[in-house]
């Protein structure tokens, strides 16, 4: 018998608090900066359990779209609540330590080689990545595109076409980890210390301290909210 008339799935109960909060920003138009109600009036606007509702926030916190302030309540981060769905954030969340893993494999190498191998040019472009990465961080921007120019210039410092290849290969996981990363609140300006450091490393031509300070870059990678994230909706 065909399966095509399988039972449809029903959307958790937080899923639709999700979709109600982003109507509500919408409509009350408010920006990044403004403060959500208290969740025990959403609770009872909304007719659910303030679990629910606090299910919903955590969703929503763990996607870095809204900060929540301990005993000073829930700030939005963004303009708009455009929250992903849950399968993706699990799909993600499944795969992640697995990508971090072979970032920290494959870029540590990386970058030892490029402290012993980079040439006046390669020093040149992770120089520009830098000042590139400044200036977005300073503008209050994530520097995803920054960020990935950098480890782009460190990859060709080091000068071996098939860890290359290798870094090619899983460039879309890695460029979800870092989005993941730089979205957790303070940690683009983190993350640029970090990336000064590598350069500073892979400058001075000491594979060892580049190697370390890439290996507390990608492990500092993995410190985000999702990880911490518990799925199970409860209702």
């Amino acid at each position: 018998m065909s399966d095509s008339l399988r039972p449809l799935a029903r959307p958790r109960l937080y899923e639709q608090v999700v979709a109600s909060l982003r109507e509500y920003v919408q409509a009350e138009r408010l920006k990044a900066g403004d403060r959500l109600p208290p969740e025990r009036d959403l609770a009872d606007r909304l007719g659910v359990s303030r679990t629910s509702v606090r299910q919903a926030i955590v969703a929503l916190e763990v996607q870095g779209l809204v900060e929540v302030r301990h005993g000073g309540g829930t700030y939005l981060l963004r303009d708009r609540l455009d929250a992903e769905p849950l399968e993706v954030m699990i799909d993600r969340r499944r795969r992640l330590p697995d990508v971090l893993d072979a970032r920290d494999a494959l870029e540590t190498k990386l970058a030892a080689l490029a402290a012993t191998r980079r040439t006046d040019n390669d020093l040149e472009k992770i120089d520009a990545a830098l000042a590139a990465m400044t200036d977005a961080v300073q503008r209050g921007e994530l520097a995803v595109a920054e960020d990935q120019r950098f480890h782009a210039a460190v990859t060709a410092a080091a000068h071996s076409a098939l860890l290359a290849d290798f870094m090619a290969e899983i460039s879309q996981p890695i460029a979800e980890s870092r989005t993941e990363s730089l979205r957790q609140p303070g940690r683009p300006a983190q993350s640029l210390h970090q990336h000064q450091l590598i350069a500073e490393a892979v400058r001075s031509g000491d594979p060892e301290a580049a190697a370390r300070a890439m290996h507390t870059h990608v492990d500092s990678v993995g410190h985000v909210k999702l990880l911490e994230w518990e799925t199970n909706s409860g209702e």
